[in-house]
């Protein structure tokens, strides 16, 4: 990669222009013409740097209830395990990380199915020892950004990225036509000049009355923004670390707050705790090497005084994908492994209403 092109990926993972042209108007921004900006995304989703451009959607307004799961599974067994929860169409990130709870991933799952029911399943059929849900409680900040130009401090601050909406869960019930539209966006978007006019014209829309649609679930927060996601190690960020924190309950609004406003975290959530997990502030953090990680980790223990935590890293990746909503997967997992599909894709669009509302 050169100069242009971390420029590029760092633009690409803020925000892509929602506009009928986004190639010539990242290559306005880059002093590049349209074609050559084409021509380096290729490339850079050839060398499997970029993973894929689309929407990237609110789970909860969405209706959809979502957690992150421990699982303690015998090591010897962890890839069989790991193949069994892949299978499951809500699971987006599956990974082994170094801890005796050593599968964790995320799912989420459409109403009226439950997670706790789910999550049972795979308990069941994956041999797991012990199996936590860890939901989200409080979300301070939400978002991968990987600095590619190497000119950012990895421990400066970034407070306008936290989040201090409490209403974050909190929707209103989509329409059919905002369910067809997350259906379009959060495909990969197409490499060609005008890469939304397939989907206008599927929704016999003009691309203008798409892309306004789009810029109306943005601000409504129901899209968090449209933009790419990067494979972190082919793009030098070869280390990732979770940390969690255990933070007195008085503290943890405050805590959460200043955690989230170190740029380099780009997750930041207070999560329940149990007997045998004592940790409620969870912060992701992504560097170049795990010194880097644990220098951050440091300087956010430093600033919040937070000196009870732990770092734990992803030693295998089993599944990283995007979820896609509103599908027949769901359904057709559900016959398989609960003997009735509880959840109505078809049903869904006309009366959806998102779990906080």
């Amino acid at each position: 990669m050169d100069d242009l092109d971390k420029r590029l990926l760092n633009i690409l993972q803020m925000n892509l222009p929602l506009t009928p042209t986004p190639y010539a108007a990242m290559g306005a921004q880059l002093g590049l013409s349209e074609a050559e900006v084409l021509a380096r995304v290729r490339a850079l989703k050839e060398a499997r740097i970029i993973r894929q451009i689309s929407a990237i959607f609110d789970t909860r307004k969405l209706g959809y209830r979502s957690s992150l799961v421990a699982m303690k599974v015998d090591p010897r067994r962890v890839h069989e395990a790991a193949r069994v929860i892949n299978a499951h169409p809500g699971v987006s990130h599956n990974y082994e990380r170094n801890h005796a709870f050593n599968l964790w991933f995320t799912i989420a799952v459409p109403p009226p199915s439950t997670i706790e029911e789910h999550v049972e399943v795979l308990h069941r059929e994956a041999g797991a020892e012990s199996t936590r849900l860890l939901p989200t409680l409080r979300l301070f900040k939400i978002g991968v950004k990987l600095d590619m130009t190497g000119e950012a401090d990895i421990t400066a601050q970034d407070p306008d990225g936290v989040r201090r909406d409490p209403y974050w869960n909190v929707g209103r019930p989509l329409s059919a036509l905002d369910v067809q539209l997350v259906r379009e966006l959060q495909q990969d978007l197409l490499l060609e000049p005008r890469p939304f006019a397939p989907a206008a014209a599927r929704l016999n829309l003009t691309e203008e009355a798409l892309l306004a649609h789009a810029r109306r679930l943005i601000d409504e927060g129901i899209m968090r923004r449209f933009a790419a996601v990067l494979y972190h190690r082919r793009a030098g960020y070869k280390a990732n670390a979770m940390g969690v924190w255990r933070v007195p309950e008085e503290r943890v609004e405050e805590v959460g707050f200043q955690m989230a406003a170190f740029a380099a975290v780009s997750h930041c959530y207070q999560r329940p705790v149990y007997p045998d997990w004592p940790y409620n502030l969870f912060t992701m953090v992504h560097g170049h090497t795990p010194e880097e990680c644990e220098r951050l980790l440091a300087a956010i223990s430093a600033a919040t005084g937070i000196t009870d935590y732990c770092a734990l890293y992803s030693t295998r990746e089993y599944k990283k994908v995007r979820v896609l909503y509103y599908t027949d997967d769901y359904a057709r997992w559900e016959r398989e492994h609960l003997g009735v599909a509880r959840v109505d894709m078809e049903g869904i669009p006309s009366g959806l209403a998102p779990a906080g509302s």
